[in-house]
């Protein structure tokens, strides 16, 4: 691709305004959504003895994990409006793909060791 091409790679005004509005309203969207199920969990665990630490510990952490994912969708999509020329979205995208694989990496990592402990514990005996 030459030069010239991808220098008048350019997202209208009109464009960039409406996808603006529309990230703003997914965010506020998502922060509701994540306010509500946060106060449901809250509401599960004064309920009583049947939910366990273990499982409010995986909950707590799976929670924790979809707001992380979530918000770096939400920032790298706000980056792509922002986007000067094709060059900067190509840029982009590498960078958060890799950044996003090395995360689920993490993440998958910490939610295995969760669930681990938290079946040693289950599995223990009562005393």
């Amino acid at each position: 691709m030459s030069d010239d091409v991808r220098d008048r790679f350019e997202i209208p005004k009109e464009m960039r305004s409406m996808a603006e509005a529309s990230f703003d309203q997914a965010r506020k969207a998502f922060e509701k959504f994540l306010a509500t199920a946060q106060e449901t969990a809250g509401s599960i665990e004064d309920r009583g003895a049947t939910v366990r630490a273990g499982a409010k510990d995986i909950s707590a952490k799976a929670v924790a994990y979809a707001e992380k994912n979530v918000q770096a969708s939400l920032d790298y999509a706000q980056a792509l409006v922002h986007a000067k020329d094709l060059t900067e979205v190509l840029r982009l995208h590498g960078d958060y793909v890799q950044t996003q694989m090395r995360s689920l990496a993490e993440q998958a990592s910490e939610m295995g060791q969760i669930v681990g402990r938290a079946a040693m514990d289950a599995a223990k005996p009562k005393g």
